[in-house]
């Protein structure tokens, strides 16, 4: 018997890899719902896992299982069904092919009697959820291209669950891909060649192969395959709130244990105008239709015009799920030499005492760059407001918090004489960001002055470093103005609306706390070596912003995310930006 006792930290959401953008290392299958008056929660994991061959010497080496459930409430925030579940695996139909063990890591309360595994928990939070990771390894007499498969089902009071199946073989191809030598400073216009290539470590042959291949806003692929099918622009209509765009490129053919293959022509990746701080991921997979799927996400795509991507074998020496899928992938960064030009837009409003103005603040980004740090997910910018005499802020915005007047930390949130917004990760050129405050009147002053800064997040140094023209990142509000004023920026707040509307003022989310991008300046590449990167989140509450490019209502996520399957099979395989760095200094 195999038992592992549960961490504190047991519920790992498969939802939360949205911090990050991720590919998919296989495809996704998860159990057909069924129809009932109850609640139906969903099981699901890879469809199908393979294992390496048992070794002539030493000990087996060891596969990832990861098994998830669904639950269809769409309150995110909460609990979904309360009361203990009880997962169950059967591992009969795997007799003699693996045998599958709990990981180390895996945080769930599972014991393995015989061929049955059972897994304990209690309760299913809404959206999508880790049951339990598990390490899988060929069973010692087992013959390559051995399969079986692993049934799964779970059971609660007042709840049905799907089944799910998973499929489990022994051996298959094992897609490598070669890390390339890009150049990482770059202009405007830079055109690079990618000659990608990749070997085939496994011990079947791919029976073709899918290209993925992601770039942030900054990078263009300008040329447009006929076997490939892309997404849109990054950023463009419809994924603006998104940083990524994905091609796909499906190329046949037989691609031969021990042989190495790369493009018959290098891929061009093109730096835009917009560029700064850039990513371009690269991914191989054994092509199939749940593989393509899987990637797309229920984006729409569309396919090239131009020739065909072709592949050709450069050395050399039934379809299966790869063996690594971790070593699929690789990245490389770009620093492009280039500049965004941020303005902060100012506002007047009239009002009469113990009436309440909203006033229109806010900033845009007149690039041409757009400002990113993706790697790291920290905001690009902070918004700095300090209120007016004869003012106090009643309402704002849910990524701004309250702080004192020289900056510090503070309790109350309404009232505070002044307030800081973090932007988001990601700020693309031409978004115009708005930021609605009110402001009951207290003391009718004639053009009584705040101050609006968009600024860098660390107040001690608060020039933005990509900025050229640091006069416009400052404007005013103005209440109650005799004359003409120059708000420096465009105007549109209100009149008083009679009397108090002390609402509540919303989540607060930290002051500033983000500056440049970790490890870009050097432009070290990512790898994929266990843990690469991709897309991270820029924040979670909203900002009452009318565009979703700049403050915290934009996410930066990666247009793969677009489903809870699509979440789950980036789960499978993919990696995660990771890098979190701790301010010193916090405003």
């Amino acid at each position: 018997m195999t038992r592992l006792s549960p961490r504190t930290a047991l519920r790992r959401a498969a939802g939360g890899l949205a911090a990050a953008g991720l590919l998919a290392a296989g495809s996704l299958a998860v159990g057909t719902p069924a129809r009932a008056d109850t609640p139906v929660l969903t099981l699901g994991g890879p469809a199908e896992t393979a294992v390496h061959p048992y070794p002539e010497t030493g000990s087996p080496q060891k596969s990832s299982l990861g098994l998830t459930v669904h639950n269809p409430d769409p309150d995110e925030e909460s609990m979904g069904y309360e009361g203990e579940v009880t997962y169950t695996l059967d591992l009969s139909g795997i007799e003699g092919v693996a045998e599958l063990t709990p990981a180390e890591d895996t945080g769930a309360d599972c014991e393995i009697t015989g061929a049955t595994a059972v897994c304990h928990d209690w309760g299913v939070y809404a959206g999508l959820s880790s049951i339990a990771d598990f390490d899988l390894a060929a069973a010692k007499g087992s013959k390559d291209g051995a399969s079986g498969t692993i049934e799964v089902t779970g059971s609660a009071d007042g709840v049905t669950f799907t089944p799910f199946s998973t499929k489990v073989t022994v051996g298959g191809p094992d897609l490598v891909m070669k890390r390339l030598p890009f150049e990482q400073q770059l202009r405007p216009g830079d055109v690079q060649s990618a000659p990608i290539t990749f070997t085939n470590k496994g011990t079947t042959a791919a029976d073709g192969v899918l290209l993925t291949l992601m770039y942030s806003r900054g990078l263009d692929l300008p040329q447009r395959y006929a076997n490939c099918e892309y997404n849109g622009e990054a950023g463009e209509d419809p994924f603006d709130d998104f940083v990524w765009a994905t091609a796909l490129c499906s190329v046949p053919g037989s691609y031969e244990p021990g042989a190495t293959y790369t493009l018959g022509e290098p891929l061009p990746v093109k730096a835009t105008e917009r560029a700064f701080y850039d990513t371009f991921i690269y991914r191989i997979d054994e092509d199939s239709a749940a593989q393509r799927s899987a990637q797309r996400a229920g984006a729409p795509f569309s396919r090239g015009t131009g020739s065909a991507l072709t592949m050709k074998k450069v050395t050399s020496s039934a379809r299966s799920a790869d063996l690594d899928p971790w070593d699929n992938q690789q990245e490389a960064d770009f620093r492009t030499e280039n500049t965004a030009n941020f303005v902060a837009v100012g506002d007047t409003a009239d009002g009469a005492v113990g009436e309440t103005v909203t006033a229109d603040l806010g900033f845009r980004n007149d690039g041409p760059a757009w400002i990113g740090y993706i790697r790291s997910g920290e905001p690009v910018a902070a918004f700095d407001f300090t209120v007016p005499e004869g003012a106090v802020v009643t309402r704002k915005p849910d990524s701004c918090q309250g702080v004192t007047a020289d900056g510090k930390y503070r309790e109350d949130q309404n009232g505070a004489p002044r307030y800081v917004c973090d932007a988001s990760m990601t700020v693309r050129d031409g978004a115009e960001i708005s930021l609605p405050f009110d402001l009951r009147i207290t003391e009718r002053l004639p053009d009584a002055e705040g101050a609006v800064r968009i600024r860098n997040t660390w107040l001690t140094d608060p020039a933005l470093p990509f900025d050229p023209k640091p006069a416009d990142n400052t404007a005013r509000l103005v209440l109650n103005g005799t004359g003409s004023a120059d708000t420096g920026g465009t105007t549109g707040g209100t009149t008083g609306t009679g009397g108090s509307t002390e609402g509540a003022a919303g989540g607060d989310t930290g002051a500033g706390t983000g500056g440049q991008e970790d490890g870009q300046t050097s432009g070290t590449p990512g790898t994929s070596s266990g843990a690469g990167s991709s897309g991270s989140t820029g924040g979670t509450s909203g900002s009452a912003s009318t565009d979703t490019g700049g403050f915290l209502a934009s996410t930066g996520s990666v247009a793969l995310m677009a489903t809870a399957a699509a979440v789950i099979a980036l789960a499978a395989g993919g990696v995660l930006y990771a890098t979190t760095r701790r301010r010193a200094e916090r405003v």
